[in-house]
This record gives C-alpha cells, structure tokens and sequence, in this order.
C-alpha cells in the first residue's frame, strides 16, 4: 500500500515541474520578442536649416491708374463752344488751346471798358490839375479852405472812379483769356465731354487727362511683405492680355486696410507700356536679397493641405512642424515657421507619424585612399 501511494505524487511534482519549465520558457520568448519591437524605427537623413541670403521676388496685383488725374474745366460759363481742337487719346502740351468759346460779346465789353477808363483816365487829369490850381490859390489867400476841400474831394472820385474802370477792364481781358480752355500741364486726354456748339456752364469739366501721361499700378500687397518694400525697387508688370513691361516702386503706402490686410505699392510704369487706366495687372517686385531659411525641398510635405517639415527633438523623435514655403527651387526650398539650426529630417520623412523615433542615417564616409601598389616579385 505505501508503495503504491509514492507513485502518484511523484507523477505530479513531474508534470508541476514541465509545466513551469513551458511557461518560462515562454515567458522569455515573448521578453524577446517585445524588446525587438522596440528597438525597431525608421531609418531617415537629416539635414540643418540654415539661413542664407536669397534673392526674394513679391508677387502683387492691382489696377492701372493716373499718376496724376487732372481735370479740365471751364471757368466762364454761358458761352458756346466753337471750336474742339483734341480728342480722347492725344497727347497735349502745357498751354495748348483744347476748345474755344465764342467771345464776341466780350470782345464788345472789352471795347466798352476800354473807352471807359479813357473817360475815367480824362476826369482824373482834369480833377488833378483843378486840385493843384486851388492849393496854389488857396496858399496866396485867394481861395477859401471850402473849394479846396471840394477840389480834393473831386479829385479823389476821380482817382477812385478810374481805378473802378481799370478793375473792369481786368476783369473782361480775363473773361476773354478764359473764353480759350487751356491744358494746365502736359498729359494724355482720357475723357472728353464737351462737343462743338455747346453752351457751357462755368465749372463743367470738360476733359480728364494723365499729367505728363506717366501711368502707375496700384498694386496689393500682404502686410507681411510690406517691410520687404520700399522706394526704388523694380518690378515687372503683365496684364491679362500678355503685356509687360517694366517699373519702380514710387511709393509703399503707410496705411494697411483693415479688413483685407493688404498695403498698396504704387508702381510707375515705364512710358510707352501699352497698359491703360483701368487694366488689372500683376507685378513681380525685385526685393533684392532677403535673410531666410533654408531646408532641402525633399523634407517639405504636406500634411492635411499644410505645408510643414518633421524635425528631430534631442531624444530623436520627429515632430511635424507645419511652414510657409517662401520659394522653391529643385534643391532647396526657402520657408519661414522654423529657426536656423533645427533638424529637419529629408528622406523617409514621408513614412514618418507624429512623435515617431527614428533613427539617423550616418552620412557617407569618405572615399578610402588608394591601396599602395604590392611589391614587385623578384
């Protein structure tokens, strides 16, 4: 009986003894198998972003405009027009006769007042010489201080008299100069409004024109371009009908809309452009060379319709970083949203998820020197 009760719990410390041995065994299988996941991670390059000076080009875009708007008017009214001498589109000079009006009745008021200050010019010799006779009587004591207050008097009307007609005379010549609307400056006419044999009234304009023909874009520019641009810098100008042209910043207007953000650069066109007032145009500005940073077009990708870079924190895990991507070109691209110095991972970027660890591609060795040349058999 004692043996036969030995036989089962040494059957059971052995079973016990198999099965602790699987499970450790197990155990370390899967140890293994966890630490090899981890240590698993993408193998990426990397480069550093670094700050160059690169030549920055601003694109902008507005409508052509008048340097200088000037409008003609005429200046005495209720005379008829008989004579248009330009038309929209021509070229006038300072001074050059646009329309004539009739001046017949001022020609008579001119003859009129200039017989009138004969007449005023006559009373006044007269009253000065009967004055001058009367002090002379009055200091031998023939005359009383009463007519020789009345002579001065008289006198006196008479200098005042003809001064009145002398005004009006002035006033008439002037009237008759107006009767011929002249360009105050030299320009091109854009708008005329006057045909012959029109009665004009003082004040209606009668043309618009171009001071000097000089035309310029106001062009629409982001605020964060505007300390990029100043006074002097050219540009290129095209239309939408593939006229270009060339051009320089006039001014950089201090005033930012409020609403759209946007400054105005107001571009002179260079003379003989072809573009005319009203036109939208586009302008790339030559801004020179700016101070940006730099990353291989490579490391850009974009990312839920955002351009960004994955770049590398201390412990080597990547971080998007979305950016603003300046300018491209095939080999480096010029961005702003990153500091110089950051590292920025180039290929593999595109495999890569937020936070991920990666590990960093060492760069290509050196090519080895070349082996020195076996000795000679003998």
């Amino acid at each position: 009986m004692a043996k036969t009760s030995r036989t089962p719990a040494l059957f059971l410390t052995a079973a016990a003894a198999l099965t602790l041995a699987a499970c450790g065994g197990h155990g370390d299988d899967k140890s293994k198998t966890g630490e090899k996941a981890g240590a698993s991670r993408q193998t990426v390059s990397v480069a550093t972003a670094t700050e160059v000076a690169l030549p920055r080009a601003i694109i902008a875009s507005g409508s052509v405009s008048a340097w200088e708007e000037v409008p003609v008017g005429a200046e005495t009214g209720g005379l008829t027009a008989v004579g248009v001498y330009v038309d929209e589109g021509s070229y006038v000079r300072q001074g050059q006769v646009l329309v004539k009006l009739n001046d017949a009745l001022l020609q008579a008021q001119l003859r009129q007042q200039q017989a009138g200050v004969q007449t005023a010019e006559a009373n006044a010799a007269r009253d000065d010489a009967a004055l001058g006779r009367a002090q002379e009587l009055k200091s031998r004591g023939f005359l009383s201080q009463a007519s020789l207050d009345t002579a001065l008097a008289n006198q006196r009307a008479s200098q005042a008299n003809l001064a009145s007609a002398r005004a009006s005379l002035s006033e008439t010549r002037t009237r008759l100069a107006q009767s011929e609307i002249k360009a105050p400056v030299s320009g091109l006419i854009i708008s005329r409004s006057v045909t012959k044999g029109q009665i004009v009234e003082a004040g209606t304009q009668l043309f618009r024109m171009v001071r000097d023909g000089r035309l310029e874009l106001d062009a629409q520019v982001p605020e964060t371009d505007l300390p990029a641009l100043r006074a002097g810098q050219t540009a290129t100008v095209t239309s939408n009908e593939g006229v270009a042209t060339s051009g320089t910043i006039r001014i950089v207007t201090p005033e930012v809309d409020s609403q759209t953000r946007l400054g105005l650069a107001r571009i002179t066109l260079s003379p003989g452009s072809g573009l005319k007032p009203g036109m939208f145009a586009r302008a790339s500005i030559n801004a020179g060379a700016q101070p940006a940073t730099v990353v291989p077009t490579g490391a850009v990708l974009y990312r839920s319709n955002k351009s960004g870079v994955f770049v590398l924190d201390a412990q080597g895990a990547a971080h998007f970083r979305p950016v603003t991507v300046l300018s491209r070109r095939d080999d480096q691209t010029s961005v702003s949203g990153i500091e110089p110095g950051v590292r920025v991972v180039v290929q593999g970027a595109g495999f890569l998820n937020e936070g991920d660890k990666v590990t960093v591609a060492a760069a290509p060795a050196a090519a080895a020197a070349p082996a020195a040349a076996a000795p000679a058999r003998k």
